[in-house]
């Protein structure tokens, strides 16, 4: 008998957790149902990257030293790096450079390690293309610099909500985009 009733108290626990854990959750959708979409007609409406996005990497050729540790740090072996000796001058000279950012899993070490700070993270994330050989960038692509989603006239940047700051002592239309 004695059994019998701790099983009853069991499976009354039980029932009192499960119903308190559906009502926890009913109140969590509850709560987002007053929330505003967050949806971004994205062609005409980009939202701004946070200051520490990885985007596409940007190279600068005449601060490149050809010492190879961006392909030494690098996970899977992938920017190409060809250089020859100078013997006049003692030096390693760069002939080419390039990255394929259809393997590249941007994880930023070769941008960490670079002694020279050649190599830095962009704000551009629109690498699609049609044909994988396209995202294979040589230094003239990577040395170019891409167009600011702020700086584009043509796009409405949209900010996430956990980056608006209001300053609420400046008037409404002195207001830039440092301010939020």
């Amino acid at each position: 008998m004695f059994p019998m009733a701790t099983g009853f108290l069991n499976y009354g626990q039980q029932t009192i957790r499960a119903a308190r854990y559906i009502g926890q959750s009913f109140i969590i959708t509850l709560s987002h149902t007053n929330r505003l979409p967050v949806t971004i007609q994205y062609p005409y409406e980009k939202s701004i990257t946070s200051a520490r996005f990885r985007g596409r990497i940007h190279f600068e050729f005449d601060k490149c030293i050809a010492c190879e540790v961006c392909v030494r740090v690098c996970p899977i072996d992938l920017p190409v790096v060809d250089w020859r000796f100078e013997r006049d001058i003692k030096k390693k000279q760069l002939l080419n450079y390039s990255i394929d950012f259809g393997v590249c899993i941007f994880c930023g070490n070769c941008v960490e390690y670079c002694p020279t700070n050649c190599l830095s993270m962009t704000e551009e994330y629109e690498l699609s293309t049609y044909d994988r050989h396209e995202l294979n960038y040589n230094q003239i692509a990577l040395g170019r610099l891409p167009m600011s989603v702020i700086g584009d006239y043509t796009i409405q940047t949209v900010m996430n909500s956990t980056q608006i700051k209001i300053n609420k002592d400046k008037p409404l239309d002195s207001r830039t985009i440092t301010d939020y």
